[in-house]
């Protein structure tokens, strides 16, 4: 089958078309840039277009993929419609999947690719050979965020924005966290908690939902019709876990907690799963460390995906853990002006707690397709910098950052890169 996927640089899009790829479908895709995820799955062999045109769809497609953020306008979705050609959203075409397997899905507001590669690679390990789409990229996988495995067994993330995660059909359901997150699709925290019940009540009667118990606003459920595994960090595991994971921060210990019940729901001897976790180097952009020089100066670079508040405080939190007596650098790039705008006392807040030396924010990086023109006026990162009001945090445009980095990080610093955006190009400009 000939299958088209718009958006097919999106994390999770860009999966599915590897899924597809890997079941021996033609697959093609569109995305408005270029990226590193573009230009790896040219290598794999899916035909790429730069920009959303009509003419990219042929009336012999059997299925066209869009993602969620594809508005009906598009010129590609209008011309699909037009064929008569099957449409999906992409968590409408990873529900489909979800049925054909046991499927396990992480969701959260924070830590679920995280969470997901470690149950992946624990499966692995224990040579339950699952398929695994998460939403970044491993060095396990060979840089990509799939993995085909000949097995039943499905490891996916699963998203709450847009309430994609209500589309599939897990066996289990691990839930790292509830946070105020997506507020702009959600409108109000009490949306994105019962959005969190109804995906946990989606388990059959043979299902587990592995729970984080430390967190205040986990979803409580009353007469559950499936099974109930609790994950909290007074578990006689934690101290052991916290020594052997490489990636610092009690969230992470917290994150291979729930991992443990769910290898012991599948069976898997803890001497498995502790090797595993042992192992584990973590993903791309979370806590990802380089080492290298600038202006012969030997620094340390970590790139992190961080981009809401209580991420920010965990990550930040964690490097002061780590690199307790070293000169830490933290340069923020906000990710979309809804997401700055609703949460913009928390980022005060986060901002003046954080035990960091030096804090420059840089301009709000735009979503295409969920931003309000309304929203972009109102807020800024100027502003969220005067509110701060803290010696140690100023704003900076981007084109200033790498000749600033230059002429004031000192020998032996750490700089970390934060935001879900471009910013992770950094890394590579002041090391080059």
């Amino acid at each position: 089958m000939k299958i088209h996927l718009i958006g097919i640089g999106g994390i999770g899009v860009s999966a599915l078309a590897q899924y597809y790829l890997s079941k021996g479908h033609e697959v093609s895709g569109s995305d408005l840039v270029a990226s590193e995820i573009t230009d790896f799955l040219k290598e794999k062999g899916i035909k790429i277009f730069i920009g959303n045109f009509a003419k990219n769809i042929e009336k012999d497609f059997g299925l066209v993929v869009h993602s969620p953020a594809v508005k009906k306008d598009n010129p590609e979705y209008k011309k699909a419609k037009e064929f008569k050609i099957k449409t999906q959203s992409y968590p409408e075409a990873l529900g489909d999947l979800t049925k054909e397997y046991y499927t396990i899905a992480v969701a959260g507001a924070h830590g679920k690719s995280t969470t997901t590669a470690m149950i992946a690679l624990v499966l692995v390990g224990a040579g339950l050979d699952p398929t695994v789409i998460v939403g970044t990229k491993l060095k396990e996988f060979g840089g990509s965020n799939f993995r085909a495995g000949k097995s039943k067994i499905l490891v996916i993330e699963a998203c709450e924005y847009d309430s994609s995660f209500l589309y599939y059909q897990p066996k289990i359901a691990v839930v790292t966290n509830v946070d105020k997150e997506h507020l702009d699709y959600f409108k109000t925290f009490s949306n994105v908690k019962k959005a969190f019940q109804k995906f946990i009540m989606k388990l059959p009667a043979d299902g587990f939902f592995v729970r984080n118990t430390d967190d205040a606003n986990a979803p409580e459920i009353i007469e559950p019709k499936f099974q109930i595994k609790d994950s909290f960090l007074k578990q006689p595991e934690a101290k052991k876990i916290k020594t052997i994971l490489k990636v610092p921060g009690m969230h992470n210990v917290s994150n291979a907690l729930a991992v443990l019940q769910v290898a012991r729901i599948m069976l898997v001897p803890d001497a498995v799963s502790f090797k595993a976790l042992t192992e584990f180097e973590g993903t791309w952009r979370r806590f990802e460390i380089k080492d290298g020089k600038v202006n012969g100066k030997k620094i340390t670079i970590v790139s992190d995906y961080a981009h809401h508040p209580n991420e920010i405080s965990a990550t930040l939190k964690a490097a002061r853990e780590k690199y307790k007596n070293k000169t830490i650098w933290c340069i923020f790039q906000p990710h979309q002006h809804q997401r700055t705008y609703y949460l913009f006392n928390d980022f005060v807040k986060t901002f003046r707690e954080i035990p960091i030396d030096k804090i420059i924010i840089t301009d709000i990086y735009d979503v295409a397709g969920r931003e309000t023109k309304t929203i972009n006026r109102e807020v800024s990162s100027k502003k969220l910098v005067e509110k701060i009001d803290k010696e140690s945090v100023s704003y900076l445009p981007m084109d200033k950052i790498e000749k600033f980095v230059e002429e004031n990080i000192g020998a032996g610093d750490v700089l970390i890169i934060m935001g879900a955006g471009d910013i992770y190009k950094l890394a590579d400009d002041v090391l080059s």
